[in-house]
Order: C-alpha cells, then structure tokens, then sequence
C-alpha cells in the first residue's frame, strides 16, 4: 500500500516510516500539515497516518480538507489527547481510526493493514489467485503450496497483481503504490521486479506481460 505518515517529531516520523517499509509498505513522509496537503493532491494514498496536533495547518484541518474533497485515503489520527472527548472529536471529524500516544508499533501496523483493506474495494484477508496464495498479515508467500520468499517490494508488487484478481494492472499503478515518491520512474524498477517475481515464483510462468498495457496474472 502507499502510505503518508504527517508527524512533526522527525524522528518518530522515520521510525514510523522505516517500520511500515518493513511491512513492505511504500511511505512518504510530511512534517507539517501543509506539506502533507500537497503531496495528497500529487500521490494516490491508501492511507494517512496523521498526528493531529501539527503546527501552521494543524491535523483537523488536513482531515478536513481530506473528507471535504472526497480524497480514497482512510486516516489513522494520532494524538497525546486520550480523553474520550478528544477521540469522539477526531472521528466526527472524518477520521476512520485514533490511536493515543504513545502507541506500540505493531499495533499501528496492524490498524494501517486494516485500514489498508477498506481503502479500496474490500479485499480478502488472504488473497488466492492463480494458484497463489498471500498473507499480508503474515507477509507469506505460497505458490502450489510451496512457500516462497519474497522481497520487500517483489511482495508488494504481487499483492496489487492478486487484488486486481485477473485485469492488467499499469507499470505507473504498480510505481504509485509499491514505490515512495524517490523512486525514479524511468529507472525500469517496475520492470526488473516483476522479473525477480516471476523467477522466485517458478514455473510454469503466472505473471503474464500485456503488451501496452502492464502486467497481470490470469
């Protein structure tokens, strides 16, 4: 999934980044609430893991401005304010989740794949097609029942080819959710990973090339 994390603290910014990476998310970081309001209109979200009390614009006005434009992306609210007033005040403002600091990094995890799930289509805890089957909770691979060891980005690239269940899916749609904004899109990186991919994954071949189109498993 691509994820921005808005957080003011640098260094709890990065580490929430560096972990949700581990997940094999892609995240972009902002640390400013104007900041995070401009990368929303370059960048395709699946989910915003927001502090709310940022400086200049604060986090209940990017929420705002969030639900005001109809934006996909579903919002995970962080804050020091535990009280339940300050929760019920955070989600009547469009957020989908609220997690008090400080907080356990696997439990923020887990609520981003939650969240994740329901940014898009529902998708099935596990996905299975073409004789694959993906644990996202886990991060496990299997083909045939064969267990298969994958990347950081080879097993996000193969979650958004399982979720399309069969359709094409763009090399730009597969840069836009697997890399953060870094990446370089005419480095081939798409490319070389979906060969990587197809090499762990064994014979005989199950992501198929369309031509003009992009990549898909059938």
């Amino acid at each position: 999934m691509r994820v921005l994390v808005v957080e003011d603290e640098p260094m709890l910014a990065d580490a929430i980044a560096e972990w949700l990476r581990d997940e094999a998310h892609a995240v972009d970081i902002a640390y400013d609430g104007g900041a995070a309001l401009e990368r929303l209109t370059v960048h395709d979200y699946d989910v915003v893991v927001l502090d709310r009390d940022l400086p200049a614009v604060h986090g209940d006005d990017v929420c705002r401005e969030l639900v005001a434009s109809g934006a996909a992306p579903r919002v995970l609210m962080l804050t020091a304010a535990a009280e339940v007033a300050d929760r019920v005040a955070g989600l009547s403002l469009g957020a989908d989740d609220y997690l008090t600091k400080p907080f356990a990094f696997p439990e923020l995890a887990a609520r981003v794949l939650s969240l994740g799930r329901r940014s898009r289509p529902a998708a099935p805890p596990v996905l299975r097609h073409g004789g694959i089957t993906l644990d996202p909770a886990r991060r496990e691979v299997y083909r045939d029942g064969r267990y298969v060891p994958l990347s950081r980005k080879e097993f996000a690239v193969l979650t958004e080819l399982l979720r399309a269940e069969g359709a094409p899916v763009s090399a730009e749609a597969l840069l836009e959710k697997a890399w953060d904004e870094h990446a370089d899109p005419f480095s081939g990186v798409v490319r070389l990973t979906i060969l990587k991919l197809r090499r762990k994954l064994g014979g005989p071949p199950v992501v198929e090339t369309v031509t003009g189109v992009g990549y898909r498993i059938p």
